[in-house]
């Protein structure tokens, strides 16, 4: 059984793009990639706990296995060290990837409170959209008795779009609700 985004993909996203921008060949024609769920937890350094149920978090969220990611460098003013563990993330690929995004367009984006739509300039030059979400609350998966801190998550669509205008109108065709 194939997502309903990525039916929409195949059958409506892609013979639009081959018009719109003229493609000879249909590999030629931006997809998805990936996408990437990071939830950075500072106060793990201070409370094990805290890093614990931020991985349950994610994973109900993503329905995968999130990765526990640890510091790089050393700062001194954040009282870190190299090695600490400071966050988590995952990487969806595949029928979860356009699951999630099927989910994060059509039923948690609406529910933010006073949204309007997406700026269009959180492209990073080759294709790529980087989105920041403030509460986990917004995912139906989250019980909103069970958290214990709110926490915001970076949400990074990577894309094979060549530029940002290509990515943009690729995620428009794809239901992406972008400012107008």
């Amino acid at each position: 059984m194939t997502s309903r985004l990525k039916e929409k993909y195949q059958n409506e996203v892609v013979p639009a793009l081959m018009e719109r921008f003229q493609y000879k060949n249909v590999m030629e024609v931006p997809k998805l990639d990936k996408i990437v769920i990071n939830m950075g937890v500072g106060e793990a350094k201070d409370n094990p706990k805290a890093l614990e149920s931020a991985v349950n978090e994610l994973e109900l969220i993503t329905g995968q296995k999130a990765i526990v990611t640890k510091a790089k460098k050393s700062i001194a003013n954040f009282k870190l060290r190299e090695g600490m563990k400071v966050g988590t993330k995952t990487t969806l690929r595949g029928e979860k990837m356009y699951d999630f995004l099927d989910k994060l367009m059509n039923i948690s984006l609406p529910r933010v409170r006073d949204f309007r739509g997406l700026k269009t300039s959180s492209f990073d030059g080759r294709g790529n959209y980087a989105l920041g979400i403030k509460e986990q609350l917004i995912f139906p998966e989250i019980d909103y008795d069970m958290v214990e801190n709110i926490r915001g998550l970076d949400i990074v669509i990577v894309t094979t779009a060549e530029t940002d205008e290509e990515a943009k109108v690729f995620l428009e065709f794809m239901g992406m609700p972008f400012k107008k």
